[in-house]
């Protein structure tokens, strides 16, 4: 699974860092017939879980995806529970790693939920992606969100985070941090 996260996050940057120059260079010399993008036969590694993505995820798994951060920092753990799935692979940025219940999980981040005043989320960016060889829907968002205790404690910290989906809810939570000084 790490290998995999490894994977999706390298694919992830590299959407993102591309400029336009390269972009309508890659656009015009590595798109096949069906307009999936090649990749060269050089390269140094092999990715071991996929290295072939789209941007087929659907608007509605976008929407999905979005309203779950906007779920949790109006504090709406019901429609927040709507969005995941039946079970949940969890990898927080703390190293803990559990897979539960939808009712567990939200147990655990109702409690979480409740030590804050406020939650402010600046969502920078996301991406949609498909693996075109393992027909899995990513979404992988980049943002920033403070937090604020009800002891008057604030925590502030750059987040990327992967989200999988299956049937339109979240099955995969993947979160990443970098602590904001």
């Amino acid at each position: 699974m790490n290998k995999f996260l490894l994977c999706l996050c390298l694919a992830a940057f590299s959407f993102s860092c591309n400029n336009d120059k390269d972009n309508e260079k890659t656009a015009a010399t590595s798109t096949n017939a069906s307009n999936t993008p090649t990749q060269p036969t050089d390269l140094p590694f092999k990715a071991s879980y996929s290295s072939s993505f789209s941007t087929d995820v659907s608007d509605a798994d976008l929407k999905t995806v979005l309203m779950s951060y906007k779920d949790w920092s109006d504090g709406n753990i019901d429609g927040l529970k709507m969005a995941m799935g039946d079970s949940v692979e969890v990898e927080m940025s703390s190293g803990d790693h559990f897979h539960v219940s939808n009712a567990d999980l939200m147990k655990r981040w109702t409690t979480y939920r409740d030590s804050l005043s406020s939650v402010k989320i600046e969502m920078a960016a996301w991406q949609k992606m498909y693996s075109t060889d393992k027909k899995q829907a990513f979404v992988v968002t980049w943002y920033d969100e403070t937090d604020t205790y009800k002891n008057g404690k604030v925590d502030s910290a750059a987040y990327h985070d992967i989200n999988l989906l299956k049937d339109g809810k979240i099955v995969l939570y993947s979160q990443y941090k970098r602590p904001k000084k």
